[in-house]
């Protein structure tokens, strides 16, 4: 029986490189691979809009052979259900982490306000954020987050692209299996029983006294939320 791979989609100013812990988790199981979106990691100085993002992981589905179930957390959350709506039949199954929230003026203002305090440093705010990294991850995560690189210059891109997204209408367009994945303490899970009601085949799961961070700060447990979610795929569909 062949098994579907998974493509995982990184956060604002992160990159590929900070799902080492959970690749190693799933490894003996199934095929993983990651996206650099626009303006991240490898892509730095690019210029991050929504269509490139999508099409960035498009490309990464049909590299692996089509088809896969398709994980993103925060940023990579919502690109990832844009992407799902763009043509569900590249996307087997979708696991939207850390990301149940429309992201509206309002909310993505400190966003805004993070970016403008941490450009005025020589550095960009690299060192300041990396020690809050080294803060809430693990420390090997924190230090794949380091060294893929913590693009803080591409904030005002990504605020500006997916500023008022269709979080809701991009789920319900989707219509294949969806895991909602939030932590409870996720500041950004405000509109999930919203998301839960408009995914056709939806389900909510949220993990006690875990925050935004939750797929990075504890990738064990994510790593088996995922195998969970692709096998529960791949019986949905038959797939062989």
């Amino acid at each position: 029986m062949s098994v579907l791979p998974i493509v995982l989609v990184h956060g604002i100013r992160l990159s590929g490189a900070c799902w080492s812990a959970v690749r190693e988790q799933i490894a003996n199981e199934r095929p993983s691979t990651t996206v650099d979106l626009p303006g991240h990691g490898t892509r730095r100085g690019e210029t991050f809009t929504l269509p490139g993002a999508v099409e960035s992981i498009h490309a990464e589905i049909d590299r692996v052979g089509g088809r896969a179930v398709l994980v993103g957390h925060s940023l990579g959350g919502f690109v990832s259900v844009a992407a799902a709506a763009g043509d569900p039949s590249r996307v087997a199954g979708l696991v939207v982490a850390g990301a149940s929230c429309t992201p509206t003026r309002a909310n993505t203002a400190p966003f805004l306000l993070m970016h403008r305090m941490l450009s005025r440093r020589p550095d960009g705010g690299t060192r300041i954020s990396g020690r809050i990294f080294d803060a809430v991850l693990p420390g090997r995560v924190a230090n794949d987050v380091k060294n893929g690189g913590i693009a803080t210059e591409a904030i005002p891109e990504v605020v500006a692209a997916i500023r008022e997204f269709d979080l809701v209408g991009n789920l319900a367009r989707y219509p294949g299996p969806t895991w909602i994945v939030n932590g409870a303490r996720d500041h950004l899970r405000a509109e999930e029983q919203r998301c839960l009601r408009a995914s056709p085949q939806g389900r909510l799961i949220v993990v006690p006294r875990a925050g935004h961070y939750l797929p990075l700060a504890q990738p064990v447990a994510f790593g088996r939320l995922i195998q969970d979610a692709a096998a529960g795929t791949e019986t949905a569909l038959g797939h062989r």
